[in-house]
């Protein structure tokens, strides 16, 4: 027996239809008409998004202080070199 395969939906479509039904215009089962889902889906998504909506505003390690971190990595690379070639050339020196 094939039950045939699942449809999968973009995490934006989700978002969508998780504020229609948030806003509560219209019904849950109205909206299960327009978009052709089933009542218990659309009311996942709703309570998905009401609880985790709120991550969306959370800070979280941005790519600034990323990049910033890996500037200092490579400053202190580039020191590190720099301190490597004067060390050599000092031992060169004394010999």
């Amino acid at each position: 027996m094939n039950k045939g395969s699942r449809r999968k939906f973009s995490a934006e479509f989700k978002a969508k239809v998780a504020l229609e039904a948030l806003q509560e215009r219209e019904t849950i089962e109205s909206l299960c008409k327009k978009y052709d889902l089933h009542p218990n889906q659309v009311s996942q998504w709703k309570r998905s998004f009401k609880e985790e909506g709120s991550k969306v505003f959370e800070k979280s390690v941005g790519h600034d202080e990323l990049s910033e971190k890996d500037r200092l990595i490579a400053e202190l690379y580039r020191q590190i070199g720099e301190l490597k070639v004067d060390n050599d050339w000092l031992k060169k020196k004394l010999r």
